[in-house]
């Protein structure tokens, strides 16, 4: 898949994600053990696309903040495209 096509559907994907959660609340469904970090495990767990969390991994770390998710969050509402490492979740 082209990167914009990709970037337009990751988009898409996260924006559906996000607009279905109350605002706040998509953090904390994913951070199942409140540990203040969304990890790979977590995501997956959760059912969501593994490149929504690549895309919100902006250090490539294999964690997500909530400031990562937040800013990937405002990304998306503002239009832009989507960030983050092109490595898989570990």
């Amino acid at each position: 898949m082209p990167v914009s096509r990709l970037a337009v559907s990751l988009a898409t994907l996260l924006a559906a994600t996000a607009a279905a959660a109350q605002p706040g609340r998509f953090f904390d469904t994913v951070d199942t053990n409140r540990d203040g970090v969304m990890s790979a495990a977590e995501w997956k767990a959760s059912g969501r696309q593994p490149q929504g969390f690549l895309m919100m991994d902006a250090n490539g770390d294999g964690r997500v903040t909530r400031a990562e998710a937040d800013a990937a969050m405002a990304r998306i509402r503002a239009g832009g495209a989507p960030a983050g490492p092109a490595a898989a979740p570990k």
